[in-house]
This record gives structure tokens, C-alpha cells and sequence, in this order.
């Protein structure tokens, strides 16, 4: 979104004073928004002299912000949108297409999640590889924790001759991110390479991989409060637009908490919980196996309320 001072030729209530206020808050641009209340702004805005006019500038960037987001369409609309535009990627792994009705949907935020050391980056790579190779998809890999691992990659791909195996690790562009605010640059740099198609000249973009959304949201939640929840939920819409106007399939990976009765849940609280469209989980069966069973899809129904994939089924065996 655009910075707060490019919209004053255009609005004249948005001047210099106005400016100024929005600055002393924090406020430099257009998105920044996203993190206040409109009503708590009303109430800073009568502190200070000509609070009227502060206000009207508030409605007007509020204004500006809802008419950046698409027309609503119908459900006719959304379906035929769904049957001609949008692909499913299969992620390397014949149990999980299996589970997921062919594999991962572009236009969806599908997460990860489980506990450290259960297959989560594994998985990651080996999606992403699936995708370079057999898709012949750009990917975009978010690596949060220095587990990025071409070598994987390569064994994912299997024995192909030099230039082909050239050819698909070129396809993958890992970015080492360590903050939401690295990640969120990240994320508008990728929606204008989007936006603008440069990304086609060599293939189409795919597929995007954040490995791991937790890592950099968890320490942002505990000590800034409102802001902190706001950041996050900026990032989840991000990740969703990206999702739904691009046709991108996103991957994220999210680790557990304890949860009711001994049980375990994914991290980042009720208000993420909103942002997949698919939660899988990850449990640990014992040595290098595990079990992957779905809590949240949205076309299959009561998946939250037992697992659909049990250990005799199928097991990931994950290898260094």
C-alpha cells in the first residue's frame, strides 16, 4: 500500500498537519492503518487542535483502504473461478494428494503443523521440489531458520542429469528471513513481481513456502500486545491476497502448544486460526515416521473431529 504523504496532491484534507498526526503515532503509511483502531485514532484526534478535520482525514484513508479490496463476487462466480483457474499441486508424497483430494490448491494457505522434529521442513522441501520439477513452478521458499537444504532438494528430485537438476533448483528463490517486518517486505515485493508478471519470463509462480510463520510471529505476540496481534494479522491477509488473486498455493509451518487434557494444538491462538484454509498436523509416531492427519479443510466436512489418515495408512520417512 501506498506511503500516507503520496495520497495529499490528490485529497486535501490528507495535508501536512494531518500528516504529522499520523506520524506521532506511528502512522507513515496506508497500511500502517491496519494496526490502529479507527475509533482509538478518533480519540487521539480530539486531543489536538482542528480535531474534526483529523477525523475526516481518518475516514478517508479508511475509505481508501476498503476500496482496495476486490468486488464481492457470488457463489456461481467463486466456483467457475475455482474450475478454470486454479491448479492443485501435488506435494511429492502420494499419502498426503491422497489425503488432500490431489494436493495442495493454489489459491489456498495450507499449515503445517507439529511438534519440532516431526517432518515439517521436510515436507517443505520436498513440496517445493515436487513443484520446481514436475510443475515446472517458480517457488518461493521463506527459510526462518537456517533449514533450508539444497542437497534435500536434490534428493527429492532423484537422479536426473546436471542440467535438468540446474534447471529446477533455479526455480527455487530461498530468502533467509528472521523478523515479521523482513517477512512482510518480503511479501509486498513478491505480490508486485506478481502483479507486475516479471516472474513469468521464466515460468509461473506457484508456489510460496514459509518455514516457519511461528518463529517470527511468537516473539512479537508476548511483548506488544495490541500491535503485535495486528502484525499478525496483517501478515495472514497478506498471505491470503497473495493466495486468492495470484493463484498462488501458500505453505506455512507452525509448531504446537499444549493444549486441553494433554493434547496438542497449533500455535498463534484463535485469531490465526482464521488464516489456512487447510490445517494438517504432524504427530510423531516414533523413530524417523510420523502420522499426518487434517483439523480444518474446507471442503471436507467434520475433519476437525477425528483423523483421516491413521499410522498403519501412511508414514513419512524422513531422511538428512
Amino acid at each position: 500500500m501506498p506511503p500516507l504523504k503520496s495520497l495529499g496532491p490528490g485529497f486535501p484534507v490528507i495535508d501536512s498537519d494531518f500528516q504529522s498526526f499520523c506520524a506521532s503515532l506511528g502512522i507513515l503509511s496506508v497500511e500502517d492503518f491496519l494496526l490502529h483502531d479507527l475509533d482509538a485514532l478518533a480519540a487521539q484526534a480530539d486531543l489536538r487542535p482542528s480535531p474534526e478535520r483529523l477525523k475526516q482525514g481518518l475516514a478517508l484513508v479508511f475509505t481508501i483502504i476498503e476500496s482496495m479490496h476486490q468486488p464481492w463476487r457470488n457463489g456461481m462466480e467463486i466456483l467457475e473461478d475455482v474450475q478454470k483457474n486454479k491448479r492443485i499441486l501435488s506435494t511429492g508424497c502420494e499419502g498426503v494428494d491422497s489425503l488432500l483430494k490431489g494436493g495442495l490448491h493454489e489459491g489456498h494457505v495450507t499449515e503445517l503443523t507439529g511438534p519440532s522434529s516431526s517432518g515439517k521442513t521436510q515436507f517443505c522441501l520436498m513440496a517445493s521440489a515436487e513443484v520446481a520439477y514436475k510443475h515446472k513452478g517458480l517457488v518461493t521458499y521463506i527459510d526462518t531458520g537456517n533449514s533450508f537444504s539444497a542437497k534435500r532438494i536434490a534428493h527429492s528430485i532423484g537422479q536426473v542429469d546436471k542440467k535438468v537438476l540446474q534447471t529446477v533448483m533455479n526455480r527455487i528463490i530461498c530468502y533467509s528471513v528472521y523478523d515479521i517486518f523482513t517477512l512482510l517486505a518480503v511479501l509486498h515485493e513478491l505480490e508486485f513481481r506478481l502483479k507486475s508478471q516479471i516472474c513469468e519470463r521464466d515460468g509461473i509462480a506457484r508456489l510460496l513456502v514459509i518455514d516457519s510463520i511461528s518463529s517470527l510471529i511468537t516473539p512479537i505476540l508476548g511483548s506488544n500486545g495490541p500491535q503485535g496481534r495486528g502484525l499478525m494479522t496483517s501478515t495472514g491477509w497478506l498471505l491470503k491476497k497473495v493466495a486468492d488473486e495470484y493463484g498462488t498455493a501458500v505453505l506455512v509451518s507452525n509448531h504446537t502448544v499444549s493444549g486441553n487434557h494433554g493434547t496438542t494444538k497449533p500455535a498463534l491462538g484463535e485469531s490465526w486460526k482464521v488464516i489456512p484454509h487447510t490445517r494438517l498436523l504432524l504427530t510423531q509416531v516414533g523413530g524417523s515416521n510420523c502420522s499426518i492427519s487434517i483439523i480444518k479443510h474446507p471442503s471436507l466436512e467434520n475433519a476437525t473431529s477425528f483423523s483421516l489418515l491413521n499410522h498403519s495408512q501412511f508414514c513419512i520417512t524422513y531422511k538428512v
